[in-house]
């Protein structure tokens, strides 16, 4: 996480025996600057060992690894949420009625090592929130994690007619057949820097290596003038594809994962509880139906802990409203398996926010490419 993360979004204060300062916009935003000057030394060192490195594995000093399968890798060049897991997702959907299919990650924050395949009840700390959320989502499918992809891959081949590699555009250790890159709208709209100043994990330039370009989380309504002036930005190679999509908000679920009847309106009182790395657009999202929200905001993939949880019980039932509930992401929602935080939350009207990708045009190009891509590899095709 780059270290301008760590300041919170709402409040800003240094407290000594000297001087206090607090916040206010313009102290906020001069302590970003002079942060960014600080940390762009590092930032070029940084970028001169992922330029070489990517030098090394594009001159063949490097090995990356081919496979002679259908593999399709998700990410993005930034650190946090572009869209990857609801990317995954449809990719699952397009394609797993008529291909046997694995998931493979790294497995973000789990306490394990190593390969895993989850099995049925395989918790998030084994294995990560987003491979739970897939396996919770699709239990059909085989999810699986391993540091080292390449070994992962080996031990799935065999048995799976193609393999999706959730967060692995910067891992040069396999050469994927497909490589889908997102881009966040809200992100690529600003200046952006190289960890530690900024977000960025690689250059931009990265970007050449994707056979398809995303940009995610666009409004609805974009202009045709907005989607050319990003695609001047992205400035995309004659062989690669763009894209725009929009979050697609689907009913709200229960705990269970059934659909929940509810309908939310202007009286309605909001608590949402959220550990992603951008939860700005469900904010936006839900106050489009009530301005009535009291956010828990956590750091993206946060270990949620009894304190939390009794806090959010204790601040809930504290207000006084006719009509409240909790909201929580699908992510969220598969770190709060716990036994201890159950305990508390069954005691509450907690809910899951599922979303879904949305593209605003040209959906049969990208479903056409993919599935093209696939049946290449395939002996039936």
């Amino acid at each position: 996480m780059p270290l301008l993360a760590l300041l919170p979004n709402t409040l800003f204060a240094y407290n000594y025996s000297l001087f206090t300062i607090h916040y206010s916009p313009i102290n906020y935003l001069r302590c970003m600057k002079y942060l960014r000057l600080l940390l762009f030394p590092f930032s070029l060192v940084y970028g001169l060992v992922i330029i070489m490195r990517n030098w090394f594995y594009d001159a063949g000093l490097f090995v990356s690894r081919e496979f002679d399968m259908p593999v399709i890798a998700v990410g993005n060049l930034e650190v946090g949420g572009a869209g990857k897991s609801p990317m995954t997702e449809y990719l699952i959907r397009l394609l797993n009625n008529e291909y046997k299919l694995a998931t493979l990650s790294r497995g973000y924050g789990r306490v394990t090592k190593g390969f895993l395949i989850a099995g049925k009840d395989t918790a998030a700390t084994q294995i990560g929130d987003e491979p739970a959320q897939f396996k919770h989502k699709f239990p059909e499918i085989t999810v699986a994690v391993c540091e080292k992809r390449v070994d992962g891959i080996e031990q799935l081949k065999a048995d799976h007619d193609l393999i999706i590699l959730d967060d692995a555009y910067q891992h040069r250790a396999v050469k994927p057949g497909l490589s889908i890159l997102l881009f966040d709208y809200n992100s690529i709209k600003q200046a952006q820097f190289l960890l530690p100043a900024g977000n960025l994990r690689e250059p931009f330039s990265g970007r050449w290596r994707a056979d398809v370009i995303v940009i995610s989380k666009c409004a609805e309504d974009i202009s045709d003038f907005t989607q050319k002036k990003i695609a001047d930005k992205i400035n995309p190679l004659p062989y690669q594809q763009l894209y725009f999509t929009a979050i697609s908000y689907l009913p709200l679920l229960d705990m269970t994962g059934s659909h929940a009847n509810l309908v939310i309106d202007a009286d309605t009182t909001v608590f949402l509880l959220t550990g992603i790395a951008n939860p700005t657009p469900l904010v936006d999202h839900i106050k489009t139906k009530t301005l009535n929200v009291i956010h828990h905001n956590y750091p993206d993939h946060h270990s949620f802990s009894l304190k939390n949880i009794t806090k959010l019980a204790d601040d809930f039932s504290k207000y006084k409203s006719q009509k409240k509930l909790i909201i929580t992401t699908e992510k969220d929602a598969q770190r709060l398996g716990l036994h201890e935080l159950r305990q508390i939350l069954n005691q509450l009207p907690l809910y899951i926010q599922p979303i879904g990708v949305k593209f605003l045009q040209h959906q049969q190009i990208f479903d056409q490419t993919v599935l093209n891509y696939v049946r290449e590899y395939l002996p039936h095709s």
